[in-house]
């Protein structure tokens, strides 16, 4: 008896031993995809022909913005645009990037038909905007990793009677297709700080109604809210209006995952540096369904590592050594097309943004 219950033990611990080593096995043969989206203003690009109808006159050639500087321009922001992304995926970059401050179909046909983004047979989205200056919102993709479903511009309205008149940029907002899940991006440039923050604060709202539409019509739609803010993660257009939460463990349902917040917060980095301080402008939040939850168990916390559906990874200021003025009284600052009137042949002066998702190999 006692042998035969030995045996049993014996053959029960060889039955668990194997069944662990295919668990093992199963668990290390997981595999995984990442994509890419990122966020990068353009700094006014701009083409050498006027608008009709647009205050473009600073750049056309009897300003001094020539067929030279034009192309330049050109290669220099292709240049950046092919190589976010990069650090993590090398030679294929982002699935598609959200862009300020370009023209018109002109640029954006141009620009794609620079050799290092022509190389990723990259296309655009892009409708023609009110505003007075004659700058867009635009989406650069890559077809081969986000399909575009619809397109539309959503218009900023006044919420003043006062301003009924001024015209400013609207909400671009695509949907479409990545890792086969339903994916939208609403590509946002709110008002600069000439106005007050009341007017971010609109935008923050009527962005957040957009939003909130998305998901009515698909709950389990991820949607990506990306732009330059004029405003940083810690005021209140962000923060409060947007709800865009600095903390996993504090998004709940309406709100969104900024993870740029404690970037500048706790670590005083941003994108773009003015008056001696760096500001964090460009931002891209989400929607809680792309975020691992965090869960407690005891007297500490852990996030779950579902990965199942595309989960939010990790974010990064994009930086390289040649977006970044290396000398002279604006040293360390980001290198500008332009500056005091003069031609730097540089890039922006805002630098670009990436996250990174992952989502599980079936």
């Amino acid at each position: 008896m006692k042998r035969h219950l030995w045996l049993l033990a014996a053959l029960l611990m060889v039955s668990m031993a194997v069944s662990a080593q295919k668990k093992s096995a199963s668990s290390e043969q997981k595999k995984y995809s990442v994509y890419a989206v990122g966020f990068y203003n353009q700094e006014n690009l701009f083409d050498t022909c006027h608008d009709a109808g647009k205050n473009d006159y600073e750049y056309l050639p009897a300003k001094g913005w020539n067929g030279l500087k034009y192309t330049n321009k050109l290669k220099n922001m292709s240049r950046v645009l092919a190589d976010m992304g990069t650090d993590v995926l090398p030679n294929v970059g982002c699935a598609f990037i959200g862009m300020a401050e370009v023209e018109n179909d002109n640029v954006l046909n141009d620009l794609i038909a620079q050799p290092a983004l022509k190389a990723r047979g990259m296309k655009y989205c892009h409708i023609e905007g009110p505003d007075k200056r004659g700058i867009d919102c635009a989406l650069l993709y890559n077809p081969a990793l986000f399909s575009v479903k619809n397109v539309k511009l959503v218009p900023y309205v006044q919420e003043l009677a006062k301003d009924s008149a001024f015209k400013t940029r609207g909400f671009l907002t695509v949907r479409g297709e990545m890792a086969g899940e339903d994916v939208a991006v609403i590509v946002c440039h709110w008002p600069s700080r000439f106005s007050t923050s009341f007017y971010r604060e609109s935008g923050a709202r009527q962005t957040k109604v957009v939003k909130d539409s998305l998901l009515r019509e698909n709950p389990q739609m991820k949607v990506f809210v990306m732009g330059d803010m004029n405003d940083d993660p810690t005021n209140k257009s962000m923060h409060e209006v947007l709800r865009a939460k600095a903390e996993i463990a504090e998004v709940g349902e309406g709100d969104m995952y900024n993870p740029w917040y404690n970037i500048l917060a706790k670590e005083g980095k941003g994108t773009l540096f003015y008056s001696g301080s760096w500001n964090l402008f460009d931002q891209i939040v989400m929607t809680p369904n792309m975020l691992n939850k965090v869960v407690k168990k005891g007297k500490k916390e852990e996030t779950e590592k579902d990965y199942s559906t595309l989960k939010f990874w990790k974010n990064q200021i994009f930086r390289r050594d040649y977006l970044i003025q290396q000398e002279g009284q604006y040293k360390g600052a980001p290198l500008r097309t332009k500056a005091g009137g003069r031609w730097l042949n540089g890039y922006s002066d805002h630098l670009p943004v990436v996250v990174y998702l992952v989502k599980e190999k079936k």
